[in-house]
């Protein structure tokens, strides 16, 4: 907008300010806008800063930044989750228009007579802060606006109080503000902590404590299905490690029509589980849990062990049904029939999913809506709080933006993840739209140009998206991984535990399982999604056989590390190798500061130098300081310009800036 005084391209703002933009409690939010006006008086802005429910307003100054950009910026920070808002005020600073022309004038050696003027307009601004003031600070004020008029006194003695840098940061705190011009109010829903910052560990409960046939010829067949209960033993495994999300793939009924057997095939045999997506029986539906994992008692003791443990359940909420579905005999309007009659199932040519039906959000969606709500809700009453929501780009966004904000209006820290691996426009709209986090495009991007330009777009569009990297899932194998033995997973968990504040692993990848069902395929041999997989997860680094103890070691340094907790923080530094990626994240609050040096290459030692931008780092450009490393014993001193070594045994060095012993 423009008004008197120039004010436009206010930031945060989503979709030109029809959504909110987004943030945490505690988390320095970056607002700015351009301000401008005719001439030469100069112009100044301020933040007003709204708390939820109409509590009472914060000011906040804006500074200046780049000279001849016009951009102001402030920061503001929420102490609690909830709708807040902030007001850009743009207006004329005629204090400072003073201060300008005085000294300018005076540095030209103009006179006495000819700053008449000048002095008694000083004098009434003088006189109209005074005004609102009492105490001390008036009196000041009062002093040198008297002053100003002392015709008796030299022209020095005159301006030297109102010059003062006592009555100067009165001034700066009191301003005279002229012309007000203000933004329109834009909205930012703050959420708890966890919205932000979490570590995911995703497991199938049906495989925990399961068995398997040692008969050649039935490999796959169950003699043993592994249960909620089973699950809720093995949390304590998982918060060993760190993880604070445990995820769950869907815990419902799995449908009996068209199941699919193992590694996807179309013969299943009567044993076979199925696919946990493919959901809904006779036995009931999304709000029904699978009898044989348990009940809902189950679930509940399986979400307060959690609890107890310090980490929370994110449940799959996947909206979609398996052809016996009770949905499909009591609502076949939900779905889309084809011209021979038959209900079509899902596909993403070429591949075809016959054991799933897509819902149709076109054809009824009151009930429809009101029904995917009922089902959340179930959920969120047996205590789960977030939820990982399946293919949510396969439904409209409106649906999306409906459902999620009823949620919010009465369970505000319930957080919902978008597992959406699709084009940018639509991941960026459902981020926009009320979803807490994303999937990304991290699994894809392996290279050091890849990675440096992926983040850095992320961090532009952190007001709104948060990404949470997982450097695999039971649907993505990457070939990096399939490639890549053991320093490849260490790679990628460095990288997105400490790039992303949000980051997660499929149960598996502390064994390095990397055998694809075939050749080119990025899908696991023996995939999970279609029968039980029992592991041993030993959790402990014997002979290299696990990388539990590393994926312990990371979620203690990023719990105990506030820099790792951010992402607008993210800054990247010069190595020589291009196959040596440099970054490090940095806490204003406490100076908290870690810098990562990672190889990229899994099979190769990697010999470079590094060039830091010590500045970012909270250092003197010829500082000289400690950096200790927090995955393997090490403290160095270091400069600007370091000299590296990483191998695949030991692929990256996590360091804390500035500790040492």
């Amino acid at each position: 907008m423009v008004g008197r005084i120039g004010l436009s391209d206010v930031f945060p703002t989503v979709a030109g300010g029809e959504y909110p933009a987004r943030a945490v409690v505690g988390e320095h939010v970056p607002v700015s806008a351009t301000v401008f006006r005719e001439g030469h008086d100069a112009v100044a802005a301020n933040v007003r800063w709204s708390p939820p429910e109409r509590g009472a307003a914060t000011f906040v100054p804006m500074t200046p930044g780049e000279p001849g950009t016009d951009r102001w910026h402030a920061t503001v920070t929420a102490d609690r989750p909830g709708r807040w808002s902030f007001v850009i005020e743009a207006w004329s600073h005629p204090l400072e228009t003073w201060h300008h022309a005085i000294t300018v004038k005076l540095a030209a050696g103009q006179d006495a007579a000819e700053l008449a003027n000048d002095l008694e307009t000083g004098a009434r601004l003088f006189d109209r802060v005074s005004d609102r003031l009492d105490g001390q600070p008036a009196d000041l004020i009062r002093s040198a606006a008297f002053v100003l008029r002392d015709d008796t006194l030299h022209l020095a003695q005159r301006v030297e109080p109102a010059l003062s840098e006592a009555v100067q940061a009165i001034l700066l705190v009191n301003p005279v503000r002229e012309l007000i011009t203000r933004s329109r109010p834009h909205d930012i829903w703050v959420d708890r902590e966890r919205a932000l910052f979490s570590a995911w560990y995703e497991f199938f409960p049906r495989s925990i404590g399961a068995e398997l046939s040692d008969d050649p010829a039935t490999p796959s067949r169950p003699v043993r299905h592994g249960t909620l209960a089973d699950a809720t033993k093995h949390l304590d495994y998982v918060a060993g490690l760190g993880f604070d999300v445990v995820y769950l793939p869907p815990i419902h009924p799995i449908g009996r029509v068209n199941r699919k057997g193992p590694n996807n095939t179309l013969d299943p045999a009567p044993y076979d589980v199925g696919s946990p997506w493919a959901i809904g029986s006779v036995e009931g539906g999304h709000d029904a849990v699978h009898p044989e994992l348990g009940t809902e008692a189950d679930v509940v003791t399986f979400v307060e062990r959690a609890r107890d443990l310090g980490m929370e359940v994110a449940l799959d909420y996947a909206l979609q049904a398996a052809p016996d579905h009770p949905w499909v005999s009591s609502h076949p309007e939900w779905f889309t029939t084809k011209p021979d009659g038959s209900i079509a199932y899902a596909e993403n040519p070429p591949k075809k999913y016959q054991d799933i039906y897509p819902i149709n959000f076109d054809n009824d969606p009151a009930g429809i809506y009101a029904e995917c709500l009922r089902v959340l809700r179930k959920w969120i009453d047996l205590g789960v709080r977030i939820f990982r929501v399946d293919n949510p780009h396969t439904k409209p966004l409106d649906f999306w933006h409906w459902l999620i904000w009823h949620v919010k209006r009465t369970d505000p820290d319930v957080l919902f993840l978008a597992e959406a691996f699709t084009r940018p426009a639509m991941m960026h709209a459902l981020a926009q739209v009320g979803f807490t986090q994303s999937y990304t495009y991290f699994t894809w991007r392996n290279t050091k140009y890849e990675l440096t330009e992926y983040a850095e777009q992320l961090v532009e569009s952190a007001h709104y998206m948060r990404p949470n990297f997982f450097p695999n899932t039971p649907d993505i194998l990457h070939a990096y991984l399939q490639h890549g033995a053991p320093a490849a997973f260490t790679i990628r968990a460095v990288l997105a535990a400490t790039l992303s504040p949000s980051y997660g692993i499929y149960s598996g990848y502390e064994l390095f399982e990397h055998v694809p069902v075939r050749e080119g395929s990025e899908e696991y041999l023996n995939s999970e999604k279609f029968h039980l997989r029992p592991r041993d997860l030993v959790g402990e680094d014997e002979a290299g056989r696990s990388l539990a103890p590393l994926l312990g070691r990371l979620n203690e340094v990023r719990r105990r590390h506030p820099a790792l907790h951010r992402l607008r923080n993210l800054h990247f530094h010069h190595a020589a190798d291009d196959q040596v990626i440099v970054y490090s994240k940095r806490d204003e609050d406490t100076g908290d500061t870690v810098l990562v040096v990672c190889s990229l290459d899994p099979h190769s030692v990697r010999e470079t130098v590094t060039s830091l931008d010590l500045p970012a780092l909270g250092l003197p450009w010829d500082a000289r300081f400690t950096v200790r490393d927090q995955l393997n014993p090490g403290t160095y001193s270091w400069t600007q310009n370091n000299y590296v070594r990483l191998t695949p045994q030991h692929p990256a060095h996590v360091f804390v800036v500035g500790e040492g012993e």
